[in-house]
């Protein structure tokens, strides 16, 4: 499958990735430089479907059996993500084709601890905006589970929602959680964040 538009990249061709580990599917959209997306879900074409739709439109494209080296590190770190396993990468994500917002709120997510939650006001406190076009960032997350969506909570600890399901939120938050027990802030990009343990939310659900 290949991609075609009236205006094409001079750039390699994106490689589109799935591979099946463990029941999941977990996908890739890459060249050998950049990640443009990322996806999971026990649905081979859920997945194929999620990368697609997050390529940008002037840029080719082709969903490839084999994966690349390049791809075959990201494939096998999202599975250790997706286990609850902290994942020492630090993947060179294709940010230019998104708004400036939209990057900011990315990266702003990639700073939330692993066993840690935050709120989208929260977020929208740190970096500007308000909670619901953090959330509307959050929807179209095109680097899950990299960007971790799934450590955004309600303001009251619910679960709020979860493209991936509420009961892959769940068991996410359960792999990652880490015993902690208070809150703590860290730095981003244009402030610093409060950010709580995940057993605030997993409490609640007994």
């Amino acid at each position: 499958m290949a991609g075609f538009t009236e205006k094409v990249h001079s750039e390699a061709v994106i490689e589109v990735y799935c591979k099946k580990i463990d029941g999941i599917w977990f996908g890739v959209a890459c060249d050998q430089k950049e990640i443009f997306s990322t996806s999971f879900d026990s649905n081979e074409q859920k997945t194929l479907s999620s990368l697609l739709a997050t390529i940008p439109f002037d840029v080719p494209f082709q969903v490839s059996c084999e994966s690349s080296a390049f791809a075959e590190v990201v494939l096998n770190s999202l599975k250790k993500i997706f286990d609850g396993r902290k994942v020492d990468n630090t993947f060179p994500l294709a940010y230019d084709s998104l708004p400036a917002y939209t990057q900011k709120v990315l990266k702003a997510t990639l700073q939330i601890p692993i066993g840690y939650v935050t709120s989208y006001g929260s977020i929208a406190e740190a970096v500007g905006g308000g909670a619901r076009a953090v959330g509307n960032v959050m929807a179209s997350n095109p680097f899950a589970p990299i960007v971790p969506c799934h450590r955004y909570v309600k303001s009251d600890f619910t679960l709020g929602g979860y493209g991936g399901g509420l009961k892959t939120k769940v068991k996410l938050l359960n792999c990652e959680k880490r015993g902690f027990s208070a809150p703590m802030q860290v730095q981003v990009e244009g402030g610093f964040l409060t950010v709580f343990p995940a057993e605030y939310v997993l409490r609640n659900l007994v």
